[in-house]
């Protein structure tokens, strides 16, 4: 049995006096790639800003690595996740710029090595290398959500979380970033979406609004 990465027990939490989450646990194992399927406003964005420290909890725990998230651990914590939104803010400047940024911060220079890997992903990800020169207010969506990827798997982070991945893909650039991830070896990824074809390759599928009130193991 794989080693449990991530945690979650009795997750709540209401918004504008709604119930986004009620009482939603989950594991997730090192390694493994788990779907979570909702219909839009069922939770699922929350449940990875969750994860992420952006929001803080009604009531219940998640660990990562045994590790309580926590105002005092987040940031900590932050440094072995990797976060893709559906509609990625990457700021201003080049696409280059924007891939060599995370490298100028303390936490993450002994990985700069890493973007020699940028001419082979960008091929993986159906990117033209021309793309790195380009402004990043001129990517369209689809161009967004693949750089924002590449950004994210060129730091290594052993848990990969990914927000409706697909939502501005056509069907070519979709079979591209699946593939890309179904080669991804020891990473752990939570994904969220609408619908099953948001993960083809997942190891294990939940349905949150199935799993808001039980244990979603």
């Amino acid at each position: 049995m794989r080693e449990c990465m991530l945690h979650i027990s009795s997750l709540e939490v209401a918004m504008g006096g709604k119930q986004v989450l009620n009482r939603f646990s989950l594991e997730v194992a090192a390694g493994e790639r788990l779907l979570v399927t909702a219909p839009s406003g069922a939770g699922k964005s929350t449940l990875l800003r969750c994860v992420l420290g952006f929001i803080t909890p009604d009531r219940g725990t998640i660990r990562l690595n045994g590790h309580a998230l926590d105002g005092a651990s987040i940031w900590g914590l932050r440094h072995h996740m990797a976060y893709v939104a559906q509609e990625p803010v990457l700021g201003n400047g080049t696409v280059q710029e924007l891939l060599e940024r995370p490298f100028t911060y303390h936490a993450n220079r002994e990985r700069r090595e890493n973007l020699a890997r940028i001419p082979s992903l960008l091929e993986q990800l159906a990117l033209s290398p021309d793309i790195l020169g380009q402004e990043l207010r001129s990517l369209s969506g689809g161009e967004k959500q693949r750089i924002a990827l590449l950004a994210a798997l060129l730091l290594d982070r052993p848990l990969l979380l990914l927000d409706e991945i697909i939502a501005s893909l056509d069907r070519t650039s979709a079979d591209a970033v699946f593939s890309v991830l179904a080669g991804l070896a020891g990473v752990t990824v939570l994904a969220v979406g609408h619908h099953e074809t948001a993960l083809p390759h997942a190891d294990r599928i939940v349905a949150l609004h199935a799993a808001e009130m039980e244990d979603a193991r």
